[in-house]
């Protein structure tokens, strides 16, 4: 059996693949796989045949063969000490670490190389964000005599200086570094055809050791008739070049709660919707509350508890017909975001064939090590449903890499995961909640600090905003830290050391912190358990 790389002209989507492997197939050849992106085919044939041969299969579907190589079999060079599957934060983090303990490694990407942060995620986001938050300050600022305003907002050169950057990062971040660490970088779609082998375009590559870090996608949910209408991800809507007048967000998760107020920042009438009648479920009452308060004086729509009927297009106008509170309602707008969570993306690389149990949501399921149901194989980062962070998916793909070579030697250590949300104000949380204590059967007390109580906030004149503790009784030792305000993701990282440490808010009270920061929240939040902060002199402890 002869293995055979064929280029094509002609072929510019996914529809193509499928004529091409229909019109090999027909001409008897197997194990057929077909990439339009690169204008590669491969496949498999007993006989000797020419470029003549495939232009005759080709020659009723309209694409042009142009040249036909015989695959020589694989003398040791395709196996790896380490095959990654994904390009992404965990993927990356875990070749780094394999490269410098002098292994061999591959990894292998479908699409662009560096994953969802710094593609499709956190930095295009984030950039974006920055963006409208000074747009909706120039609006909004209380300050006496300071007249500002913004012209026209222009998406279009706000979209393409954010690709700009992107670009940037990711030939710095990644593309760079494939050399610099001597990975072997494959393009094309991995599947499993054993337990230590895969198949990326016809070729196959063997590793001692894989991990899996192929990430998640957005979850669509079934609504009747959403799939008929054009409906926008957090990915296609990062790349709009114009503001509609009114935006509908389905989902009220972190993803949908940024890019709806991004819009909203931007001039569009937003509307949120969730399923739950919780805002902010998974956080203690206070912030979800303070929050959602604040979010609907800024003017964005939030409903809860929402039942969802159906979606339509007019035209185009999106109509999504709900339920609230037995009411029925019809929300239109010129787009519609779908935000309703994300879901692995496990289901091409055939993980049935290669041993490796996934969970009901097809999540790859790990124990402590990171490591699958197959002992030679670990999966890092968003695939496993753990905490969805770039940095946690960092963390575990260096430990993978440590484990695979090192024994089993390091344990997963998710107990303190700092996260943060990048609204304005943000949302920060690192620890323990109330309820997750007191569901532990732990003796707590508490504080809570509304933040018009810290000055850097009233020279702001914003005084939007709350901080609570979640303190250990007897012992004083700080469990939790949770906060909504401006800057709520610095004061979060001083928090998340002291939670992982085991300070107590003596220790907090102790401690010198710079008059005239946010940072103070925290320490004025620890003085809170004994003391009426609204009391104090500036900088009285």
């Amino acid at each position: 059996m002869k293995k055979i790389k064929l280029e094509l002209e002609g072929k510019t989507c996914g529809a193509c693949e499928v004529h091409v492997e229909n019109a090999l197939a027909k001409s008897n050849f197997s194990n057929i796989v077909v990439d339009y992106k690169t204008g590669e085919a491969y496949f498999e044939s007993e006989q000797k045949i020419n470029l003549n041969d495939i232009k005759v299969a080709m020659d009723n579907i309209h694409y042009r063969p142009l040249s036909l190589e015989e695959i020589s079999p694989d003398n040791g060079q395709n196996t790896f000490d380490l095959i990654i599957i994904g390009s992404g934060s965990a993927a990356f983090a875990a070749a780094i670490k394999a490269s410098e303990l002098g292994k061999t490694v591959a990894m292998i990407e479908k699409g662009t190389l560096g994953g969802t942060c710094v593609n499709i995620g956190c930095v295009p986001s984030k950039t974006l964000l920055r963006a409208g938050e000074i747009a909706a300050m120039t609006q909004t600022h209380l300050f006496d005599g300071l007249k500002t305003s913004v012209d026209a907002i222009d998406l279009s050169k706000l979209v393409d200086q954010k690709n700009q950057l992107v670009s940037s990062l990711r030939q710095k971040k990644y593309i760079d570094l494939i050399d610099e660490y001597n990975i072997n970088l494959i393009q094309g779609v991995a599947t499993f055809i054993n337990k230590n082998t895969v198949e990326v375009n016809g070729q196959t590559y063997t590793g001692k050791k894989f991990l899996i870090a192929t990430g998640v996608s957005p979850m669509i949910p079934n609504i009747p008739g959403l799939k008929d209408v054009d409906y926008l991800t957090s990915t296609t809507l990062l790349e709009l070049k114009e503001i509609p007048k009114r935006l509908t967000v389905i989902g009220s998760g972190f993803i949908a709660l940024e890019l709806g107020q991004l819009f909203h920042q931007f001039g569009s009438k937003v509307t949120l919707m969730q399923r739950s009648d919780t805002f902010l479920k998974t956080y203690d009452h206070e912030i979800s509350e303070t929050f959602e308060k604040t979010l609907m004086r800024q003017g964005i729509n939030i409903l809860k508890g929402v039942t969802y009927n159906k979606v339509e297009q007019l035209n185009h106008i999106k109509r999504v017909f709900i339920t609230v509170d037995g009411n029925k309602q019809i929300v239109e707008s010129e787009q519609l975001l779908i935000a309703a969570g994300r879901k692995p993306n496990t289901s091409e690389i055939n993980l049935e064939v290669a041993k490796v149990n996934t969970g009901s949501k097809g999540e790859i399921l790990i124990n402590e090590y990171s490591q699958t149901s197959n002992p030679d194989i670990y999966a890092a980062g968003d695939v496993t449903i753990g905490p969805q962070f770039v940095y946690v998916a960092a963390y575990e793909g260096g430990l993978s890499a440590d484990n695979a070579f090192g024994g089993n030697t390091r344990k997963l250590n998710l107990s303190v995961v700092p996260k943060v949300i990048f609204t304005t104000p943000a949302v920060a949380s690192v620890g323990l909640t109330e309820d997750e204590a007191i569901s532990r059967k732990l003796d707590i007390k508490t504080s809570v600090l509304y933040l018009d109580q810290v000055p850097r906030v009233m020279v702001n004149y914003e005084t939007d905003g709350v901080i609570k503790l979640v303190v250990e009784s007897s012992s004083r030792k700080i469990l939790g830290v949770h906060m909504v305000g401006d800057h709520a993701g610095e004061v979060i990282a001083s928090a998340t050391l002291a939670v992982k440490f085991g300070l107590t808010i003596d220790d907090v009270k102790e401690t010198m912190i710079p008059y005239l920061t946010m940072s103070e929240a925290f320490k004025l939040s620890a003085l809170t358990f004994d003391k009426d902060v609204s009391k104090l002199s500036c900088c009285a402890v």
